[in-house]
């Protein structure tokens, strides 16, 4: 439950972004793409629309993803999307099957470019 909650808390934050931060929208660019979040056996996952310089996401799969990461099961995803060290543990868990990704490995590299976006700012003091 806390990894589908994830990801749709991800689908929210990345649509403001992609209407309110101009560096977010810059990073979307010219894409057109659709893009998706799993488990491995596929029960919870949730695909992102990506045009126009907009994303918007819809739970469940998708036929034709340009890129598609799976996750062993729904604990580990929410374990690894929350890790301190996300790129070490996304390293780790595709290097122990625990993590596939299918389709474009150029774009899971931009899909993780556009993740920094989306962490809370911090209050000034």
């Amino acid at each position: 439950m806390k990894f589908r909650f994830l990801l749709w808390m991800m689908g929210l934050l990345m649509a403001k972004a992609s209407r309110t931060n101009p560096a977010f929208q810059q990073q979307l660019g010219d894409k057109d793409l659709v893009f998706q979040l799993q488990t491995l056996d596929g029960k919870v996952a949730r695909h992102f629309v990506v045009k126009d310089q907009r994303i918007i996401s819809k739970s469940g799969v998708v036929a034709e993803p340009a890129f598609a990461i799976a996750f062993k099961d729904a604990g580990y995803g929410f374990a690894t999307m929350q890790a301190k060290n996300k790129q070490l543990a996304f390293m780790q868990g595709i290097q122990d099957k625990s993590i596939q990704l299918k389709g474009n490995p150029a774009l899971v590299m931009w899909f993780q470019g556009l993740m920094k976006y989306l962490k809370p700012r911090k209050a000034k003091a």
